[in-house]
């Protein structure tokens, strides 16, 4: 489990094609402090599993399914990538509970600057429009967001100057895409009130 406080910005040192895999060599620093084979990091929101650990870098196993639903595919040499260790039970939950298992990509819509801050959209598969709200959690690229305002296909969040200067999005350019989970809290949520109203319904019709 994470909480979409991005740790630091990693530098993707290589990427092994393994055609139906590719191995993923990140360079970092923070990160990689009390990490262990088996630890968990995740890099752009997508929960991975250490491998090695060699010299200020540690490579991952990316598989085919993660490649076809995250922003991981196309990857290069050089790109920077926001980078978390898994949540241990003596830190604080500063954003909100996140899985690291993405729901789906976006694509950066806009991008209004101002002053302080900075409003940007980002597009939204359809079926996950049903779990965000507006001042709900969304976690893009791995960082944990509060949405401004959610709309049927898409949905904006502002981002503050901290933002802006230690994650990806900062970077991000009109196109680009982005990894994004929803907050699983509303998807428990969503499946249990799915699986009551039918009772309900079957309840009254039988005392009609």
């Amino acid at each position: 489990m994470f909480t979409g406080i991005v740790e630091e910005l990693g530098t993707v040192e290589s990427v092994e094609d393994q055609g139906d895999a590719i191995r993923l060599t990140v360079r970092a620093e923070t990160v990689l402090e009390g990490t262990g084979l088996g630890d968990s990091i995740a890099v752009n929101g997508c929960c991975l599993t250490v491998t090695t650990i060699d010299d200020g870098t540690w490579t991952a196993d990316v598989m085919q399914e993660t490649l076809d639903k995250t922003s991981l595919h196309g990857v290069q040499p050089g790109d920077r990538v926001n980078l978390e260790r898994a949540v241990t039970a003596d830190r604080r939950l500063g954003g909100h509970i996140v899985q690291g298992h993405v729901d789906g990509v976006g694509q950066v819509l806009a991008r209004h600057p101002s002053e302080h801050w900075e409003v940007v959209e980002v597009s939204l598969p359809a079926e996950m429009a049903p779990y965000l709200v507006d001042k709900g959690s969304v976690t893009v690229d791995g960082v944990s967001l509060t949405v401004v305002e959610a709309r049927p296909t898409s949905f904006t969040v502002s981002l503050i100057p901290e933002t802006l200067a230690r994650t990806t999005l900062g970077h991000r350019q009109v196109g680009d895409r982005v990894n994004l989970e929803t907050d699983v809290i509303a998807k428990h949520v969503a499946k249990l009130v799915a699986a009551y109203l039918p009772q309900v319904q079957e309840s009254k019709e039988q005392d009609a």
